[in-house]
């Protein structure tokens, strides 16, 4: 019990140290940084048939409206994942023959008439709200053990921050450069019989800006 509890104590240290260092996006932009406006719906789930798969798959998407409210056109390469309490990590699913994203395109037709996928999204977003972008981000079903996920979002801010890994060298003998970006994170618990996957809910929890 006495190597449990010095263990456990050892490991909040390095959990609390580890947050007190990490770095935290500008409270203050730089005159040359620039983050997106955003607003997202609560994620939602669909089953679509994959042809080449047996069964329907499941997923779980949301959808993003950004705007840019900067006074320069800014590029857009986001990155998003998915990443669960169980340490599963999963990248947005790219959806290359639109079958998911027709399927979802057509639920929200009345909603969002110019809703567009990450693959046929512009690589700027253009100064305005005239051009607002609503953009989906899709992902494959997570664990049914999960209790809590949070899905990170990249590419909405040019804000970066560079750290040198504590251990990784490079061929010089240098530290390793660590590059971080703001991310958008949102925070989700879930609720539901894990038996009934059609009958899990995701429930918002808040969001966030890290450096990821």
């Amino acid at each position: 019990m006495k190597i449990k509890a010095v263990l456990f104590v050892v490991l909040s240290l390095i959990i609390a140290q580890t947050a007190y260092s990490a770095p935290k996006p500008a409270i203050v932009p730089g005159p040359s940084q620039w983050t997106l406006n955003v607003v997202f719906t609560q994620p939602q789930q669909i089953t679509v048939k994959i042809p080449g798969e047996r069964k329907p798959q499941r997923f779980w998407y949301i959808i993003l409206t950004v705007t840019n409210n900067s006074n320069i056109d800014v590029p857009f390469y986001p990155g998003c994942e998915l990443v669960t309490d169980t340490f599963q990590i999963i990248p947005a699913y790219r959806d290359t023959r639109n079958i998911v994203f027709d399927k979802i395109k057509s639920r929200h037709k009345k909603t969002f008439p110019f809703l567009a996928s990450l693959e046929t999204a512009d690589t700027r977003i253009l100064q305005g709200e005239d051009n607002t972008e609503d953009l989906v981000i899709i992902w494959p079903d997570f664990e049914a053990k999960a209790k809590n996920i949070s899905l990170f979002i990249a590419g909405l801010s040019n804000e970066t921050v560079v750290l040198e890994h504590p251990t990784a060298k490079d061929p010089n003998g240098n530290p390793e450069k660590i590059y971080l970006r703001k991310t958008l994170e949102l925070q989700y618990s879930i609720s539901g019989d894990p038996n009934l996957r059609s009958n899990t809910r995701l429930v918002y929890k808040g969001m966030d800006w890290v450096m990821r």
